[in-house]
């Protein structure tokens, strides 16, 4: 590997890198906490301004804010796919950061000076294509600062994403509590100036670090290198299967061919599984490969790259299995601040809590409960378990699953409590009226979610970075990131089958006057659709397999 690494320098880490990843990674999380700072302070109150500025319904702004959000979280599919293959995860920031920079001077620019709803919409759009290059960039790109041929950075890299989390919900949290307060009683001018000059600061601070930085140039197209198995295998149905490893085209000699590099050594050691037997065809030496005197990549793929291809198999239907989690996570940005707009918010005789800071309660649990997982639950659980992280990470979100579920049911309780205190105060039909109600009645659900999300969110990340091919991290971090966006879809689906189902019936559950609307009911159906999910999950996560790098130990 000395000779393969020489020869190509973007496989060279820098001298620096070793000496702890963290003095890299520092930097890195800064440009982190801004890009959050500015996403959490135009999502999390973005419904109440198309619903108040652009006058649109509840229905049509809850669909709005899906469609955005499921977008934003798409983007970074395509994003993922050009670091990788052409610019590479650093560049791939930088440029991402420029274009979500423009974006957010747009979205400004449209809601004070031109005050334009349709450069409002293309502003938020360009904020989705910067989105789509940097998330599935800058995660993977700091995980990758921890050196794995050093214990010490090995061992902090597996704290890592806990932490990496902290940054981010602390960017949402300080947006949350300052930004949407700026927004709803000074100006939405000033509430997304504040972001800008944020995101300018952080890019600033992230090129300051680049001499410490181990960078990684783009390692050519995953989608061919899957595409490739998959057309080998197919050419070759009809030779027969052999388990004798002579017969197969081994990663040794994978390496020792210039058309297929490896970033890693690491992936020389993935070990060969049961799973998914028919792409293994892909790899016997047939009589037309001995024959011929260069190995052609479309009939011939060794072992590594073919279970690099079952990896990306194996976590698909994992994926569908947390769909329902973000379905139910979109509520928190839609439903959920309609519903807090029409309680008592005071706090003394002169400040009142924007309904949709109450949101902050779940970055504030999240702050408290991810040390608390990672410094006294992990020592305990491995105490027990024997495993390094205590639980497994399929372990770590089932639970956060369940805890979604017990969330959709004390947010239908809640509802069905304000119900009836419009029912008794004689309010059902004054929809603007302030009931007589505190806010603080949804304290209980968002505290579930901020420790839902802790153990689910955290532990899609490490999955979707641990158990992809090395040379794909940045489309792991993109796949992860677009369960955020199909969920929001799915839940665009989920309110017009219920509203179509419903207006049938008589009166729509979802309806522009929250009191006669049946907002609880909704939240059960998808607590009912969580459980059946849930099980799913449980089904699938028993029968995973891990990756296997020669001899690992299995768990769930």
């Amino acid at each position: 590997m000395a000779e393969n690494t020489n020869r190509y320098p973007f496989l060279v880490k820098h001298p620096s890198a070793g000496e702890g990843g963290w003095h890299a990674a520092i930097f890195i999380i800064w440009v982190e906490f801004a890009e959050r700072f500015a996403y959490s302070g135009l999502s999390g109150n973005l419904i109440m301004y198309l619903t108040n500025a652009l006058h649109e319904t509840n229905t049509t702004a809850a669909k709005n804010v899906n469609t955005w959000t499921g977008v934003s979280s798409l983007f970074p599919l395509l994003g993922g796919f050009i670091a990788d293959s052409y610019l590479g995860r650093f560049y791939t920031i930088v440029a991402a950061s420029l274009i979500y920079l423009v974006g957010i001077i747009l979205l400004m620019l449209s809601v004070s000076v031109l005050k334009n709803a349709t450069l409002f919409f293309v502003a938020l759009y360009i904020l989705s294509v910067g989105d789509g290059g940097y998330l599935p960039c800058v995660q993977t790109f700091a995980a990758n600062q921890f050196d794995d041929d050093s214990p010490e950075e090995k061992n902090a890299k597996s704290s890592f994403f806990n932490w990496w989390y902290l940054s981010t919900v602390a960017g949402s949290l300080l947006a949350t509590f300052l930004v949407i307060y700026i927004q709803d009683n000074v100006g939405w001018a000033m509430g997304l100036g504040l972001p800008a000059i944020v995101l300018v600061f952080a890019l600033a601070t992230f090129l300051l670090g680049i001499k410490r930085y181990r960078k990684e140039g783009p390692t050519g197209s995953p989608f061919t290198r899957i595409a490739q198995v998959f057309v080998a295998a197919i050419r070759k149905w009809r030779v027969d299967s052999t388990h004798d490893p002579h017969n197969y085209w081994s990663a040794e000699e994978e390496h020792n061919d210039e058309s297929h590099l490896q970033s890693k050594q690491e992936s020389e050691s993935l070990a060969s599984t049961n799973e998914f037997r028919f792409l293994e065809k892909a790899m016997i030496i047939d009589d037309l490969d001995a024959s011929s005197k260069a190995k052609n990549p479309w009939r011939l793929c060794s072992v590594t790259q073919v279970e690099e291809v079952k990896l990306v198999l194996r976590l698909i239907p994992i994926w569908l299995s947390c769909l329902m989690f973000f379905v139910v996570t979109a509520q928190l940005h839609t439903f959920m601040i309609k519903q807090g707009s029409t309680m008592v918010r005071s706090i003394g005789p002169h400040f009142q809590i924007p309904p949709a800071t109450i949101q902050g309660l779940v970055g504030v649990i999240i702050l408290i409960s991810v040390p608390i997982y990672d410094g006294v639950f992990v020592p305990f659980a491995r105490k027990i378990t024997g495993h390094p992280s205590g639980i497994t990470v399929l372990q770590r979100i089932g639970i956060g699953l369940f805890l979604s579920i017990l969330n959709m049911i004390v947010s239908a309780l809640v509802e069905a409590k304000r119900v009836s205190v419009a029912t008794e105060n004689h309010l059902l039909d004054n929809p603007e009226a302030v009931l007589p109600m505190s806010i603080w009645w949804m304290f209980p659900q968002y505290i579930i979610y901020g420790a839902s999300d802790a153990l689910t969110v955290v532990g899609l990340q490490e999955l979707f970075y641990d158990q992809v091919p090395e040379t794909m991290r940045s489309l792991g971090a993109a796949t992860y990131l677009s369960l955020v966006g199909v969920g929001s879809f799915a839940s665009n689906v989920v309110i017009e089958i219920v509203e179509e189902i419903s207006s049938k019936s008589g009166e729509k559950w979802l309806g522009e006057n929250l009191n006669r609307a049946h907002l609880d009911s909704f939240y059960l159906v998808l607590a009912g659709l969580s459980v059946v999910n849930f099980c799913v999950y449980i089904w699938l996560a028993k029968s995973f397999v891990y990756k296997k790098i020669n001899v690992t130990h299995q768990y769930f």
